[in-house]
């Protein structure tokens, strides 16, 4: 069963200088919640570790994401695959970004898809835990983006 996310928020800050942040690995991943580190291939590819816990299982996901669709400086999606303890992840993230008077509207949404031990002994928690992660990834990137466009959080 895929989780899926979306939302949208306004920054004051360009679309250029919010499409750098976004594909920028160690800006963006370090906001990723339970982050432990990011290994950056080249330009569009890149891995990143995050520890993991649902129930009893509990771990760190190695994540291999590639910058799949990149137009610059309006859309930018990633394509992922990865162990997590107990299981395989994949997932799709997309980032439209728009030109508004105030700044920059962001629209994003993903998915991810979650296979294996892990999908069984979850039960329910799967996608509110996911949800809540994904929110807190969110709230961080407004964060960052509001700091550094001189703003006060």
């Amino acid at each position: 069963m895929p989780i899926k996310f979306a939302g949208e928020f306004e920054v004051q800050r360009g679309p250029e200088d919010v499409y750098a942040f976004l594909t920028d690995p160690n800006k963006f991943c370090p906001l990723l919640p339970e982050f432990r580190g990011v290994t950056v291939e080249d330009a569009e590819h890149f891995t990143v570790q995050v520890n993991v816990g649902v129930s009893y299982i509990k771990g760190v996901a190695n994540v291999k994401l590639h910058l799949a669709e990149s137009q610059r400086p309006s859309r930018a999606q990633f394509k992922g695959q990865g162990s997590v303890a107990g299981g395989n992840v994949s997932m799709v993230a997309t980032f439209d970004l728009m030109s508004v008077e105030s700044g920059t509207k962001v629209a994003w949404q993903g998915e991810a898809q979650v296979f294996g031990r892990l999908t069984s002994v979850s039960g329910g928690l799967l996608e509110p835990l996911g949800k809540k992660q994904v929110q807190k990834l969110i709230d961080g990137l407004q964060a960052a983006l509001h700091a550094a466009s001189g703003g006060t959080v």
